[in-house]
Parts: structure tokens; sequence; C-alpha cells
């Protein structure tokens, strides 16, 4: 079961992760939010972030 995020205008969200090397060789996943819950969607929020809100009602993942 996907992770899902309802904001203040009632639009849910799920949470998604996608893993990518970078040029110097390391490894750094980028998280974001859709609308749909498709391939590479997260069970739970991960270790040390928070769900915010922007002023537009989009979530985004802070740090703890």
């Amino acid at each position: 079961m996907a992770y899902s995020h309802t904001n203040a205008k009632g639009v849910t969200y799920y949470l998604h992760g996608k893993k990518r090397v970078l040029k110097s060789g390391k490894e750094s996943t980028l998280y974001y939010f859709g609308k749909e819950a498709k391939e590479g969607a997260l069970d739970a929020v991960p270790a040390g972030y928070v769900v915010s809100e922007t002023k537009n009602g989009l979530p985004v993942l802070k740090k703890a």
C-alpha cells in the first residue's frame, strides 16, 4: 500500500522514490509526490523526513 497524503484542498498525493547514480558514482534517491500510485511508490515516509505543504498545497518532504 503506497503512502498517501491528502492536502488542505482535499487532493490525495502518493509518495514515490527513484534511485539514481550521480556522476561521482554515489547513489541518490529522488523523492516526489504524484496524484496516482505508480511504479516506485513507497509504503512509508523515509526515516529522518517529514511531509509538509507549500503555499499552493503541494506536498514536499523536508528533513526533520
